[in-house]
């Protein structure tokens, strides 16, 4: 019997994904709007009387720190989220550790901070010192000018050594509460689609209880460094599991990998803004938009014609894997060819191995070969598969190379659906040509419509924070719903999702698809035409056809 669509997986992962985001955003956006905007135009009139001056004052520096503290995250409701969502902290020897928020150092120690305030205000009053010598010269006297901006900036290089004081608070009341909202949200959903959500929230006490171990291992100093996150630890605990002492019957009915990615993936939609894609101008777009639909061609045809994988749903969840972004692409492209749970699981495996490797190797071969960071950054995004690791190899090259990095992977990630949505036409294409005409109907059936949830989302913040403009958007959106909402949730998804993937899979359902180590050979030498290919058009993009961009970046 045909499931109504209201009742399917891809409908209740946008509608989760967009309860998950509307009520918090709906939140900040009635709570917050009014006192924000008052103070940043009150900052924003500082910044504008200062920026008269021909050097940066301490007024300037003060408004200019003032505007980026206003944040949602800083508010009442924004503590609360982040406590409720957040993730274990790092830890060096004592994992539980992880789960107390302790103070900083200096935190109780009251004979630093008056140190630091004394040394503060003596700076403070220098500097203004300095500047009322060079107004009382109509700041036409290059010497003082200097002088003034020197004592200012000597101000606001000692702001950044201002001891931290944080509060401390337990976790695990927090972490129990955020496990019954998100366990009968999603025991609901499975209620709907006709599923026992009781049987789902009996296994989900398993399931998350995985996940928290694996956020917890993900966030060791040590496996952090060697790029060990919270995704490969839950596969590979789950593989464990599954594979010697087998999943439980009891764990099976809550292993629901695509509903938690695809609801990860529309709440991912909430953090593709439009504005800030449009912000890096054309050289990232070219980059993302004509690199990766010609290495998905490329890498497909390979496995074709010359390795000829004899599974072309394998071939190209792999291929979509490598080219585009990873995990969230091969789900998405899993769905649209209908591929086997045992070829998602192998495509996703490949890029979390070769994620790992390429996020600490790329960094140092761009600074090996004395690249410029914003080409290093350009090559970063679009090849390293996930956001994460991108953001993480960029930042190992500086602020510049972070920033266009994650830009372009960021507009690499609104291929998703447009990629979905051409490997569902051609699969349909190919289908009906073997057997009787397919017409769009079928394209429908097996496009992954989440994907709707996904774009919907994008396009609704994008407006949002275009409409609200870029002072409140940064506050209430960026430092906000993303900062301390969508972003951890998303995260806890995932991980989520990879616990699923490692419980339900057995190495002997694997071991097929490994014949002839066709799927390794297919990476490898996709990965290293995408290396080539983005590195080349980046030079393109970035320094022959649009120098005067990258010149303002």
């Amino acid at each position: 019997m045909k499931r109504r669509f209201s009742r399917t997986e891809d409908f209740l992962a946008i509608v989760v994904g967009a309860l998950l985001l509307l009520v918090v955003a709906g939140l900040y956006l009635t709570q917050y709007s009014s006192d924000f905007t008052q103070r940043q135009d009150e900052l924003n009139a500082i910044l504008a009387k200062e920026a008269s001056l021909p050097f940066k004052s301490v007024e300037w520096h003060q408004a200019m720190e003032d505007l980026k503290s206003i944040t949602g995250e800083k508010t009442k409701l924004g503590s609360a989220l982040k406590k409720l969502t957040g993730k274990p902290s790092g830890w060096t020897q004592n994992p539980f550790s992880s789960m107390v928020y302790a103070s900083a150092p200096n935190a109780s120690d009251g004979s630093a901070l008056n140190e630091f305030e004394t040394q503060d205000r003596a700076l403070q009053n220098a500097a203004r010192t300095a500047r009322e010598q060079a107004e009382a010269e109509g700041f036409k006297n290059a010497s003082l000018n200097e002088e003034a901006e020197t004592s200012a900036e000597a101000w606001k290089l000692h702001q950044g050594s201002a001891p931290q004081v944080k509060k401390s608070f337990n976790k695990w009341g927090w972490l129990a509460l955020f496990f019954l909202l998100l366990g009968m949200l999603f025991a609901v959903a499975k209620s709907w689609m006709g599923e026992n959500g009781l049987s789902f929230l009996k296994g989900f006490v398993f399931v998350f209880g995985l996940a928290f171990i694996c956020q917890m291992l993900g966030a060791q100093t040590n496996a952090k460094e060697l790029g060990l996150g919270y995704a490969a630890w839950a596969i590979v605990l789950g593989l464990m599991i599954s594979n010697t002492i087998g999943t439980p019957q009891w764990v099976k009915p809550a292993l629901s990998t695509e509903f938690f990615i695809k609801t990860g993936l529309v709440i991912l939609g909430a953090e593709i803004l439009f504005g800030k894609v449009l912000a890096i101008g054309l050289p990232g777009i070219f980059v993302a938009w004509i690199v990766t639909p010609i290495v998905l061609i490329s890498t497909y045809w390979f496995g074709q014609r010359i390795l000829k994988i004899e599974s072309k749903t394998l071939n190209m969840t792999v291929s979509a894997d490598m080219s585009v972004c990873g995990v969230s692409a091969a789900v998405a492209t899993a769905a649209a060819c209908n591929a086997k749970k045992e070829e998602l699981t192998l495509a996703i495996g490949l890029s979390m191995i070769f994620t790992s490797i390429m996020m600490v190797v790329l960094p140092l071969v761009i600074g090996a070969l004395g690249l410029p960071e914003v080409l290093g950054g350009a090559w970063i995004g679009g090849t390293i598969d996930a956001t994460g690791a991108v953001v993480a190899a960029g930042a190992f090259l500086g602020d510049t190379a972070l920033n266009v990095a994650a830009t372009i992977k960021m507009i690499q990630n609104i291929l998703i659906g447009i990629i979905a949505f051409g490997v569902a036409v051609y699969f349909t294409r190919k289908q009906g040509s073997n057997n009787t005409e397919v017409g769009w109907g079928e394209v429908w059936r097996r496009f992954p419509k989440f994907i709707l949830g996904f774009i919907g989302a994008s396009l609704i913040f994008s407006a949002i924070y275009i409409g609200i403009g870029d002072d409140l958007g940064y506050a209430l959106i960026d430092k906000g719903v993303i900062g301390s909402w969508s972003k951890n949730i998303r995260g806890w998804l995932f991980c989520l999702a990879f616990v699923s993937i490692g419980l339900s899979t057995n190495f002997k359902e694997l071991k097929k698809h490994f014949s002839g180590g066709k799927p390794l050979v297919l990476y490898v030498c996709g990965q290293a035409f995408n290396l080539c290919l983005t590195l080349l058009m980046a030079y393109i993009m970035f320094y022959l056809v649009f120098p005067h961009i990258t010149e303002t970046i």
